[in-house]
């Protein structure tokens, strides 16, 4: 990529910006370090999601300026599980692992061999889906594979210097006797109640209350010690070299854990990654910011049911990193794909626009991208329309999909049908106003005809039976008000007794482009029907 080129996308993107800010101030590296990651402590929920889909833009920001990156997702399974999800089953069992490492509470659906593993595959397999690919680093492995022992004792070597960086923004200060170190006591593998801790530079000796185990544990043999989340943030940012990661604006603010880790970072060695502040995404109606403990949650898959996935990709995309947003599961839903389709034809030159307007366009979609960019504009069945056809069809996608043949073009175009249709349907279900929902009489309706209203449909019966097919939704709508005008009937009177005969509503979809997607010929039928 040219000089040019990274100046005009820089000036486009908060992704291309950060890639720049990374490289003016880390210096032009070949490759750099990109992270994430989470605590599979419940359902990993699409608010998680936010955090991993802005370092994927950013590293694919990076590696448009041809540089390597590698992608690291953290999974903090070595954390205590501290609360049992509303969601979850076997409740009674799973209370039995109260304070004990995630990654050893069995999976309570008995699918996984933990309940870690559980949380953890199903939303690796979810970022797949929206074309996510991380190095997966599981913490309990790293932790139990002594990756961490130099870390740990720097740690506890500085309490002092620690401890001084965390009490500036504590309103009490912490104990004397203080170590930045938890400990799964050995006979109980808990750790909410251990005491007396102390270290003596080799081993850390402790009580806990939990079981009366009093323990030693040699740190060079020693599985069981964890740092704390302020203290171990830091230290793997220095132990995997890391250059930038993200954190949510709580993790932001004045005394979170970025402004303790950037200074305790420096007790290992290393700086605080460049860093960007997220925001939160909620879902539409669904009451603010989700939590995975309390199991009432959205997940990725969830969205997948609604939108493609590259509209899940193009939604973030959308908005700047520190804006907070809510996606729309109601009727929102047929303006958010109209919106999409909007800024598609704009990305392949279909529609015009100002040449900012379509800059940002075409750099939204390429981030937006699961695959290689398409080389020709994709198959766009307008979302509202589809939900029609789809309807008109009961539901039936296949049937659905001959309506489009003729502009199905390609592999991509078969996948856009498909995920689409899919999405349509599940919205109708689910989620769609009840004015939205409608099925094909099968046979005429009885109907109470006045004169005028009979006058009028025979009249309609007749065009359509000598007409045939209209060459446009426009032709057959003019007919139609023309045939209304010469009875000096209004659309009042008219478009109710049409709508009820064709789906027992008194309203529906535009009638004209209704008439004809249902088939001018079952109209017809339904109609004389009621003659």
């Amino acid at each position: 990529m040219s000089k040019n080129n990274q100046t005009t996308i820089n000036l486009v993107h908060w992704a291309d910006m950060t890639a720049d800010r990374i490289i003016r101030q880390l210096g032009d590296k070949d490759s750099y370090t990109v992270a994430s990651g989470i605590t599979p402590s419940g359902t990993v929920h699409f608010g998680n999601f936010r955090e991993v889909i802005t370092v994927d833009f950013v590293a694919r920001a990076l590696r448009n300026r041809g540089k390597e990156v590698r992608f690291i997702f953290s999974w903090d399974d070595y954390d205590t599980f501290r609360k049992i999800p509303k969601n979850m089953p076997k409740q009674e069992e799973l209370e039995k692992f109260m304070f004990q490492p995630i990654v050893d509470t069995p999976d309570p659906y008995g699918e996984r061999e933990s309940y870690a593993a559980l949380h953890e595959k199903n939303f690796e397999s979810q970022l797949a889906k929206v074309g996510i690919k991380v190095e997966n680093l599981y913490q309990a492995k790293k932790y139990r594979a002594g990756e961490y022992k130099q870390g740990i004792e720097k740690a506890l070597n500085e309490t002092e210097t620690i401890k001084k960086i965390l009490n500036q923004f504590r309103k009490e200060p912490l104990t004397d006797d203080w170590l930045p170190v938890s400990v799964y006591c050995e006979k109980c593998n808990t750790d909410n109640k251990i005491t007396q801790k102390k270290w003596d530079g080799t081993h850390l000796t402790y009580h806990c209350e939990n079981c009366s185990h009093d323990g030693s544990e040699l740190l060079s043999e020693t599985s069981r010690l964890k740092l704390p989340w302020r203290i171990d943030w830091p230290m793997r940012w220095a132990h995997e070299k890391v250059d930038f990661e993200p954190g949510g604006k709580d993790h932001s603010s004045q005394g979170g854990s970025f402004s303790t880790a950037k200074d305790i970072v420096k007790v290992f060695d290393w700086q605080a990654p460049i860093y960007l502040q997220y925001d939160f995404v909620s879902i539409k109606g669904g009451g603010g910011k989700m939590s995975s403990s309390s199991g009432e949650v959205v997940t990725v898959n969830d969205v997948l049911n609604i939108y493609e996935p590259e509209m899940v990709r193009w939604i973030f995309a959308s908005y700047k990193s520190n804006v907070d947003f809510a996606v729309s599961f109601d009727l929102d839903v047929v303006k958010t794909y109209e919106d999409f389709d909007r800024q598609e034809r704009l990305t392949f030159g279909v529609d015009e626009g100002n040449e900012k307007k379509v800059a940002m366009a075409k750099r939204v979609y390429e981030l937006s991208q699961i695959e290689a960019m398409p080389e020709k504009m994709p198959f766009q069945p307008s979302f509202r329309h589809l939900t029609n056809v789809l309807q008109i069809h009961d539901g039936n996608i296949e049937k659905a999909r001959e309506y489009y043949q003729d502009q199905i073009e390609n592999e991509r175009d078969e996948r856009r049908f498909k995920e689409r249709a899919n999405c349509a349907l599940n919205w109708l279900e689910n989620f769609a106003p009840v004015d939205f929902k409608f099925s094909i009489n099968k046979e005429a309706p009885k109907v109470d005809l006045e004169e005028s209203g009979r006058s009028y449909l025979q009249e309609v019966s007749k065009m359509l039976d000598g007409h045939g097919d209209f060459s446009s939704d426009e032709e057959l709508h003019e007919k139609l008000y023309e045939i209304m005008h010469s009875f000096e009937l209004k659309p009042g009177d008219i478009f109710p007794l049409c709508y009820n005969i064709l789906i027992n509503k008194p309203k529906g979809p535009k009638l004209a482009g209704f008439m004809r997607t249902i088939g001018l010929k079952k109209v017809n039928e339904l109609i004389r029907g009621v003659l």
